[in-house]
């Protein structure tokens, strides 16, 4: 009799063995992130997996000699940080999950240095927060040091800064990050190595008939209902990778959700065969100014009437507040807010010229009411053109 081991065993082996080239010679660009996640690099909370390092880090070196750029997104602190202090479960203190992001940021870099030292090659540790993607002096900065590690030959390794942040623990998840620094750099693939083959239609651990999703548009909605929930360990599952594939998608990044445990899985997909699920982005990669507009996090919202929608899609026009029907969340002048239409879908987002009480007030109003309203005249524009992206859906 089978058991449900063999039957699953089976059923991948079937998969692996009826796997198309989807398109036929996929182009993954010169510029890659590839990030991998926390139960695939220690796998499940049991240590680092040194020969899977290996792996990658063969493949990679072969990615770079052959004029491919590499940037790594690493999961894993806090999980080789429980298995290095014998934590059977992921601390549900703040000052415990820094702690573990601590201990095992050494092994994790430890690690990787090693690897990338057999081929001569270095590698540097790089910790990112949101607000150093927030602030436009920091965000070229931290675009200046990867472009600077490329130039160099050395493989930049990214982390969220787990030991200090303390909202990036709680809420940040490294797709997430990974595909901000697609945007950063201007990637053309943004590979998530995972644990499982893929993105499938829906979750293949309880049901057997599961069909893989080969190749979608990364802006189709219909993939949020196919998302499953992450791992105890990680802090993604598979909503953030569609999240994250949008956010690359913004740059003109196509995204490749496949598993890290397939045979030469970097090698395939250099060769333009995937083994797993690609989302594409059917964008023109936006300006320098507009990638770091849409890599920044929203602090609010402005709910729009269907004509300023209309104006924004269509004209590229500045957001005037005559438009706005409600404001949502708190805000300060300059923030990131997002502006959401009247189906609830986000239209676009932008840097606000008032805080949330101000804009409120003059919500649905025309300019020449400003003064009355808030004592001064204030700027035409809530948000002006320049200030602002349209969202990728």
């Amino acid at each position: 009799m089978s058991t449900e081991g063999d039957i699953k065993a089976d059923r991948n082996a079937d998969i692996k063995a009826n796997i198309k080239i989807v398109p036929e010679a996929y182009d993954a660009g010169q510029i890659w992130v590839i990030k991998i996640g926390s139960s695939l690099l220690t796998r499940h909370g049991k240590g680092l997996a040194l020969d899977l390092i290996a792996d990658w880090a063969e493949q990679i070196v072969e990615l770079r000699r052959s004029g491919i750029e590499v940037v790594l997104v690493s999961s894993g602190a806090v999980a080789e940080g429980m298995s290095r202090l014998g934590m059977s479960k992921r601390p549900q203190s703040l000052e415990k999950l820094q702690a573990a992001a601590a201990v095992g940021q050494m092994g994790l870099i430890q690690a990787y240095e090693s690897q990338f030292q057999t081929y001569g090659l270095h590698t540097a540790q790089v910790l990112l927060t949101r607000d150093d993607l927030r602030n436009r002096e920091r965000y070229l900065n931290a675009r200046g040091t990867l472009k600077s590690l490329l130039e160099l030959n050395v493989i930049p390794v990214v982390n969220e800064n787990d030991t200090v942040v303390t909202d990036e623990i709680r809420f940040g998840d490294n797709d997430t990050l990974a595909a901000l620094v697609a945007n950063l750099i201007q990637a053309n693939t943004l590979l998530l190595l995972t644990d499982q083959v893929g993105l499938f239609d829906t979750n293949p651990r309880t049901h057997p008939d599961a069909m893989l999703i080969r190749a979608r548009q990364a802006d189709d909605l219909g993939l949020d209902d196919m998302a499953g929930e992450g791992s105890a360990l990680g802090r993604g599952g598979m909503i953030t990778k569609i999240r994250a594939a949008r956010t690359a998608a913004r740059s003109g990044a196509n995204t490749v959700i496949a598993s890290g445990t397939a045979s030469e899985v970097i090698r395939e997909l250099a060769a333009g065969r995937c083994t797993g699920t690609i989302l594409f982005s059917d964008k023109m990669p936006l300006v320098s100014r507009k990638q770091w507009l849409a890599a920044l996090p929203c602090r609010g919202s402005l709910h729009l009437d269907a004509g300023a929608v209309r104006v924004l899609k269509n004209q590229g026009s500045s957001l005037l507040p005559v438009g706005v029907v409600s404001v949502g969340g708190e805000f300060t002048r300059g923030e990131m807010v997002s502006c959401v239409g009247p189906d609830g879908r986000e239209v676009a987002r932008g840097l606000v010229a008032y805080g949330h009480d101000e804009a409120a007030k003059i919500a649905g109003k025309s300019s020449q009411e400003f003064e009355r309203i808030l004592g001064y005249p204030g700027d035409e524009e809530l948000i002006h053109r320049d200030n602002l992206v349209l969202a990728v859906n």
